[in-house]
């Protein structure tokens, strides 16, 4: 082939791809937290924080557990006050497993409100109370 032909090619070949980038629209790429999405199953939470999100569910889920696990305690503690029969050995475990599960209660709570207040001063945002 002469230089002609190929100066001729190549103006054919350029307005061909200036034609195409102009004339045909974008495609644009799924974005990484669209695939995200894609693979998150129904009623899975979307969010690490905030309200729904995977913290504050396991944060509600377990505040949950130990309340239920303190108002056991607490009856078991005084199902065992009631039957010591004046034995004060049982008198004193029974009103030991009765504190402990309060103090566990207490304690639990506390430690909820410091998470509080650690994320609210690190992120500006907090777990915030959902309903359980």
């Amino acid at each position: 082939m002469n230089h002609k032909a190929l100066a001729y090619i190549s103006v054919i070949v350029v307005a061909a791809l200036a034609v195409s980038v102009l004339l045909v629209p974008p495609v644009h790429a799924l974005a990484i937290a669209d695939g995200a999405n894609a693979a998150r199953g129904d009623g899975q939470p979307a969010l690490l924080f905030g309200a729904g999100g995977l913290v504050s569910t396991l944060v509600n889920f377990l505040l949950f557990a130990i309340g239920a696990l303190s108002v056991i305690m607490i009856m078991f503690g005084g199902l065992r006050y009631v039957i010591s029969g004046g034995n004060s050995s049982a008198v004193t475990a029974a009103k030991n497993t009765i504190l402990y599960a309060i103090i566990g209660l207490v304690v639990s709570f506390f430690a909820y409100a410091i998470v509080q207040f650690i994320m609210a001063a690190l992120t500006g945002s907090s777990i915030g109370p959902t309903n359980v």
